[in-house]
């Protein structure tokens, strides 16, 4: 677990002591970091991860208020607890201070147990915010990934492929479509069973990520079709890759399976600017190219032809 690190700000070092001592006793954090100055509690959450700060508004060079809008403005600070320490007389400042974005205030000279029961509350906000925004992302995770292969699901990829497709038609650059599906991949459940056929997509799933670039987008497109999409590579760039696929799946010995083959068949399709329509005209391409790897006898690849001067497109072709 991280150290729980609370930033005092005051150019007073009576008022931080102060502070120091009536939260040391609640154990509430590892350490107690000090500023005498806005400017050098700005230094001190450059370098210092820090759960909540309490800050004085009055200050001088800059007030709390200049350091709660750059804290707000700030991506990594914008959601740390701010409490602002403000006077008796102070309601004006009270308020503009919440608008600006502190979180709370206390009132100087302060009640020790206020002070601790106001930073305990922030303190437990935080933590449920934490926990909601980790529950957001692995919520997003969840929605975007298959969950057998941890690669992204078919739904994300098209949204992506989308993007890359109007990115290529902007910058000039070519796009190219892996599509491929596990060979006789009915007959390893039939023989195997099915936990055994889930081992496989997960290792091949496995031996393309180790084989593509990191920024490549690859999925499971369905049952035991996986699709990769290799942005600004041209079709003899993909069709290297496609055919490292298939040597590596074809030599590799996959547990459990009694030194049985697994082979691939794969389907290749690139689009340089305006070849296609759009990207379903280019998924169709490669799915028509992988039907052809399949009809000339699996475990191989097949590159699409290109558009032909009459709209149509050419047979695939064996590679």
């Amino acid at each position: 677990m991280s150290e729980r690190n609370v930033l005092i700000i005051d150019d007073s070092s009576t008022v931080r002591h102060g502070i120091y001592l009536v939260l040391k006793q609640t154990n509430l954090f590892d350490n107690y970091l000090e500023a005498a100055s806005a400017f050098e509690g700005l230094e001190i959450l450059e370098k210092r991860k820090v759960e909540l700060v309490v800050c004085d508004i009055v200050m001088p060079g800059m007030d709390g208020f200049e350091l709660v809008r750059k804290m707000k403005s700030h991506g990594q600070w914008r959601d740390i607890p701010i409490i602002m320490l403000t006077g008796q007389e102070s309601v004006d400042k009270k308020i503009r201070g919440l608008e600006l974005g502190a979180s709370d205030y206390v009132t100087k000279p302060f009640d020790p147990g206020e002070l601790i029961a106001r930073v305990g509350v922030q303190l437990k906000v935080k933590q449920l915010q934490d926990e909601l925004k980790i529950a957001k992302q692995r919520y997003m995770e969840l929605s975007i990934t298959d969950y057998l292969t941890q690669v992204y699901n078919r739904r994300h990829f098209m949204e992506l492929l989308d993007l890359e497709f109007s990115r290529s038609n902007r910058y000039k650059y070519d796009l190219s479509l892996i599509l491929f599906d596990i060979d006789n991949f009915k007959s390893v459940n039939d023989t195997y069973g099915h936990l055994q056929g889930d081992k496989v997509l997960v290792e091949v799933a496995r031996l393309v990520k180790s084989v593509i670039r990191s920024h490549d987008v690859f999925a499971r497109y369905g049952g035991e079709e996986f699709v990769i999409l290799l942005p600004q590579t041209s079709a003899g760039g993909a069709l290297l890759v496609a055919e490292k696929i298939r040597e590596q799946s074809e030599r590799r010995d996959y547990e459990g399976l009694s030194n049985r083959r697994i082979t691939l068949s794969l389907g290749v399709a690139t689009h340089d600017a305006g070849h296609y329509a759009d990207a379903s005209a280019l998924i169709h391409a490669v799915d028509d190219a992988l039907y052809e790897a399949k009809k000339a006898g699996k475990n191989r690849v097949a590159t699409a032809r290109p558009i032909r001067d009459d709209g149509g497109p050419e047979a695939a072709e064996d590679a």
